[in-house]
């Protein structure tokens, strides 16, 4: 079961976001099924299918080394889609803040 990011639109979309298991980093469901490190290669999918589709790969999970699959509320941009909370804009877009020497 997703826990989190579960309060969605019923009429918004939402992209499907993991962490790789071999480097950690996260990754984004893209159309052809596969794992990608880029939100711009997320396909996208209505809020009222998203369900379904979590389940389906959340049992894929162990098999694609990706762990902690859910799904993110997106509104779309001209860049591409782009999360709507700021937790899940860095997850896509890095920090916010930079150390010297980063």
């Amino acid at each position: 079961m997703e826990r989190r990011n579960n309060r969605r639109t019923s009429d918004g979309n939402s992209v499907v976001t993991a962490n790789s298991l071999l480097n950690g980093r996260v990754v984004w469901l893209d159309h052809a099924g596969q794992w990608q490190d880029s939100i711009a290669c997320a396909q996208i999918f209505p809020n009222h299918q998203i369900k379904e589709i979590l389940d389906y790969q959340a049992g894929k999970a162990f098999a694609e080394q990706v762990v902690g699959v859910y799904g993110v509320q997106i509104q779309l941009s001209s860049s591409g889609p782009e999360p709507i909370t700021i937790r899940e804009r860095i997850r896509a877009f890095g920090p916010g803040v930079y150390t010297k020497g980063s």
